[in-house]
């Protein structure tokens, strides 16, 4: 289903350009009740699938958006060093909420996004981590699709609901989308980009950078 993704991300021509300078031209919320027609082929909540993933308390006086890869090796190391330490002293405790959006720079980060997407909406965060901790691993694998379908395994989410996951065209759609109002609104030129009350963070993503911005505001 990777062949699908490829002929439609030919379809954006913003992409294609953020893909060639980056590689120098190289249940979804399945809700509760979940359906199925005829073929036996999952039926998507497309609306609470593209919706955002809140973390944290709604109401916080801080918030955080990454936009991330989930191939990018420096996403991964944000993952799972500077965002472990805020979702500790910051999220934990109600003071700021994070929201993690797709900006997906390869057609195997935009099926790792879908497949994130399609997880139940109280495991994504789950799904998310598992991606990045696992990241040097499955990105690696000949078959880097059957590695993310394994994983989704994790998340509840079957190789039927998988495959249709990623073959959807809606969801396709509303991911791109989002990416690219996200780049024209905060003028995004890297992953991960982090934005913190909607001013975008300059200079190195460190936990003393990122405490120093959020106590700032805190105060």
């Amino acid at each position: 289903m990777l062949e699908y993704i490829v002929k439609r991300i030919h379809s954006y021509s913003a992409l294609i350009s953020v893909i060639l300078i980056s590689f120098s031209i190289t249940n979804v919320a399945l809700s509760e009740s979940k359906k199925k027609n005829d073929n036996n082929t999952p039926v998507f909540n497309i609306k609470e699938i593209l919706s955002d993933r809140v973390l944290g308390k709604a109401n916080a006086e801080v918030t955080i958006i990454e936009y991330a890869s989930m191939t990018c090796p420096h996403c991964a190391d944000f993952h799972n060093g500077p965002l472990q330490s805020i979702k500790k002293e910051y999220i934990d405790k109600g003071k700021v909420k994070f929201i993690y959006r797709d900006y997906p720079l390869d057609r195997l980060a935009l099926a790792a996004a879908m497949m994130a997407r399609c997880a139940p909406k109280e495991r994504y965060y789950a799904i998310v981590n598992i991606i990045y901790k696992t990241q040097s691993n499955w990105r690696s694998k000949p078959n880097p699709n059957q590695a993310l379908s394994r994983l989704g395994l994790l998340a509840g989410i079957t190789k039927n609901t998988y495959e249709a996951c990623i073959s959807n065209r809606r969801i396709f759609d509303g991911i791109m989308k989002a990416r690219s109002h996200g780049e024209k609104k905060f003028d995004l030129k890297s992953t991960p980009t982090i934005i913190i009350n909607n001013k975008k963070v300059s200079g190195s993503l460190t936990i003393k950078n990122l405490r120093e911005i959020i106590d700032k505001i805190l105060e």
